[in-house]
């Protein structure tokens, strides 16, 4: 009888023991293509084929030399950057920290209000004139962008316009982002800022800064050659 005990009793014990929890299953590793550099895009924008007809000032006073160049997929130029802080007003983008402040921009928001300037990552293009008419290149409000300075790119959209003769303006926000001085009041960079406008892609809502990178990565990704799946593809789909 003891030996039948002690075996019943090892096989109580057996199982009541804590079972060795089975190995987690591994989890999914999520591939992700490393974003697109500046130096490649800037190498796609080496030479100029003008579609402007005629030439661009930095600021005023200063003569023009900039023209707007273009490609099959996106027209761009290369210029200084000034700070736009048109729009919605906030702590950055007033009436007392610009001089030249409005309260207005030139495409707005869903809900019909100006677009922020400090929140929204927006570059400026020149006033349609005999120099050139954006609208003719496939470009417009909300038009995607990748902005580049040295080493970074930031994705923006057309979000505002300006004076005829001059180009070479972006939102606070886009200065911000690429580290450069956003003070409205002397901030920006006299030079080596590069604009790429994507032709006939626009981002909807015009705010969805969100969907202008995804939109912007993928499109620059195309741009370079780096987007073999995307070929065959009608551009900006």
């Amino acid at each position: 009888m003891r030996v039948q005990s002690l075996t019943l009793a090892a096989a109580s014990a057996a199982l009541l023991a804590p079972t060795t929890p089975s190995a987690a299953p591994p989890r999914p590793v999520v591939w992700r293509e490393a974003p697109v550099r500046a130096a490649d895009l800037l190498a796609k924008v080496r030479d100029c084929a003008p579609v402007s007809r005629g030439r661009y000032r930095s600021d005023s006073g200063r003569p023009a030399k900039i023209p707007v160049c273009g490609t099959k997929d996106a027209v761009f130029w290369k210029a200084d950057m000034d700070i736009d802080c048109d729009g919605r007003p906030g702590p950055r983008c007033n009436r007392r920290t610009d001089p030249h402040y409005s309260g207005s921009t030139a495409y707005a928001q869903s809900d019909g209000r100006p677009l922020s300037a400090e929140r929204l990552p927006f570059v400026v293009v020149p006033a349609p004139s005999r120099i050139w008419d954006y609208r003719e290149h496939g470009v417009g409000g909300g038009s995607v962008v990748a902005v580049v300075h040295r080493d970074r790119v930031q994705y923006a959209v057309v979000g505002d316009t300006g004076p005829q003769d001059i180009i070479g303006e972006a939102s606070y926000a886009t200065a911000k982002a690429l580290g450069v001085r956003a003070d409205p009041h002397g901030g920006g960079t006299p030079s080596g800022v590069t604009y790429i406008v994507f032709k006939d892609v626009r981002v909807s809502p015009i705010e969805d800064h969100a969907a202008a990178v995804t939109k912007g990565e993928r499109l620059a990704r195309r741009f370079v050659g780096d987007s073999p799946a995307l070929d065959g593809e009608p551009w900006g789909h």
